[in-house]
C-alpha cells in the first residue's frame, strides 16, 4: 500500500510536469516562460525522485523511507494551507495520501522489510543487491540499504 502511494505521488507529479510542459508549448503559461520551464523541471525530476524511491521502498531498502518521510511533509506543507484555504478537495486529495504513507512509514512490516529482517515473498527484497550479503557495523548481517 505505502509503495502505491508514493508511486501513485510520483505519477501525479509527472502527470502535472507533462500539463506544464503542454501549457509552456501552447504559449497558456500562467506565469513567465521561465518560471513555467523551472516549475516543469522541478515537477519532473520531484517525481523521478519519487518514482525511484517508490520501486527502492518495493526492493527493500532503507534510504527510501528517509525519501518518501520527506515527500509526504511536502506534501502536508502544501496540502494543510490548500484545505484551510477553501479548496477542500484538492486538500484532501494531498492531505489524505501524506497521512497515510506517513503512518505506512512506522508500520512494523515496513520497518522490517527495510532494515533487513524481512524479505518479500518470491525472493524480491533485499537480498537482491551485492551488498545483501555484506555485514553491517554492528555485525547483523542486515547489510546496507
Amino acid at each position: 500500500m505505502l509503495v502505491a502511494i508514493v508511486l501513485l505521488e510520483s505519477a501525479v507529479l509527472v502527470g502535472f510536469a507533462i500539463f506544464y510542459a503542454v501549457e509552456l508549448l501552447a504559449g497558456n503559461a500562467e506565469t513567465s516562460p521561465g518560471g513555467a520551464a523551472f516549475t516543469l523541471v522541478l515537477l519532473a525530476a520531484f517525481g523521478a525522485w519519487l518514482a525511484s524511491a517508490g520501486v527502492f521502498l518495493w526492493r527493500g531498502r532503507r534510504w527510501p523511507r528517509s525519501a518518501a518521510l520527506v515527500a509526504q511533509l511536502f506534501a502536508l506543507v502544501i496540502g494543510v494551507p490548500t484545505l484551510t484555504g477553501g479548496v477542500v478537495v484538492l486538500g484532501l486529495a494531498i492531505v489524505v495520501p501524506a497521512v497515510a504513507a506517513l503512518f505506512l512509514l512506522f508500520d512494523k512490516r515496513v520497518l522490517a522489510l527495510t532494515q533487513g529482517s524481512g524479505r518479500r515473498p518470491g525472493g524480491a527484497g533485499r537480498a537482491d543487491g551485492p551488498e545483501a550479503d555484506t555485514p553491517d557495523a554492528g555485525g547483523t548481517g542486515a547489510g546496507r540499504g
